[in-house]
């Protein structure tokens, strides 16, 4: 995705917050009480240091997943999957699974990144079959990551060696 889909990119991201509040750190009213979070969204997606993939179904825009590297020189061998999200009138369809290899090849392409890391909420088991499928491995799970509503959410983080 490129700063010009920063609008298409915020509508979908806080339909993501309202349908799967648990699967991500910002609640809706965090995301919502932002001064111009297009704007931020347009600086995030120009970022040389991330890559933002979306999936469109229909002329909509129906997902998307964002791999982050970090640019100190001892990290920069590992990226972040993060802000991933599949509405759910594609999922089961094979979308998540296209992002998923799209954002890999990419990684791949790069040519520096050696691994991707990533944390999912344990009680998602349709995403955690979809890393699984494509090679990751859990390494551990974070007690009570997320707090939400007085409920508690564990996180299973999972990593691909590429």
């Amino acid at each position: 995705m490129q700063p010009d889909d920063a609008n298409m990119y915020w509508d979908l991201r806080l339909e993501a917050l309202r349908n799967n509040p648990e699967a991500f750190a910002t609640s809706y009213e965090e995301a919502m009480s932002k001064e111009d979070p297009v704007r931020e969204v347009s600086k995030r997606l120009a970022d040389a240091d991330s890559f933002t993939f979306g999936a469109i179904w229909d002329e909509e825009i129906v997902g998307m997943m964002t791999l982050v590297v970090q640019d100190t020189s001892k990290l920069r061998h590992v990226a972040h999957l993060i802000g991933v999200y599949v509405s759910p009138v594609v999922r089961n369809k094979g979308v998540g699974s296209q992002l998923l290899q799209k954002t890999i090849e990419k990684a791949k392409e790069e040519g520096y990144i050696e691994k991707i890391n990533l944390s999912v909420v344990t009680n998602n088991d349709s995403a955690i079959r979809l890393y699984e499928n494509a090679g990751f491995e859990t390494w551990g799970v974070e007690k009570n990551a997320l707090k939400m509503n007085r409920e508690y959410y564990d996180e299973q983080h999972m990593t691909l060696e590429i």
